[in-house]
C-alpha cells in the first residue's frame, strides 16, 4: 500500500472520529445527565421551607429525575444508533486529483 493510500485511510478515520465526537446527541445527553444529577441531589436534600414554597411538591427531585432520564435516553440513542459517515463521492476534489485511484487520465 502506498503512502498516499495510508494517508487517505488515516484521514478518513480521523473524520469519522470527529463526526462521532461532535454528535449533538452526545452534547445534549451529557448536559442533561449532568444537570439531572445536580438537580436530583438538590431535590434529595431539600429543606422544609423549600417544600412549603412548592406547596408540598419536591419539584427539584421530579425535574432532576426527568432530566436524568432524558439525558440517558439521548446517550443510549447515540450508543444504539451511531453516526454513519457517508463514503466520499465521485465529485470529491481529492478523488479528482491527478494520480488518485479512479481519476481519469
Amino acid at each position: 500500500m502506498s503512502d498516499l493510500h495510508k494517508e487517505v485511510s488515516e484521514l478518513e478515520g480521523r473524520s469519522a472520529t470527529a463526526a462521532r465526537l461532535f454528535d449533538i446527541r452526545l452534547i445534549i445527553g451529557g448536559l442533561f445527565t449532568l444537570y439531572g444529577v445536580i438537580v436530583t441531589v438538590a431535590g434529595v436534600f431539600v429543606s422544609d421551607a423549600d417544600m412549603k414554597k412548592a406547596e408540598g411538591v419536591n419539584i427539584n427531585l421530579w425535574t432532576g429525575l426527568a432530566m436524568l432520564a432524558l439525558g440517558l435516553f439521548f446517550l443510549g440513542w447515540m450508543k444504539l444508533r451511531p453516526t454513519e459517515i457517508p463514503p466520499p463521492t465521485a465529485t470529491d476534489p481529492a478523488a479528482d486529483a491527478p494520480g488518485a485511484p479512479g481519476a481519469e487520465k
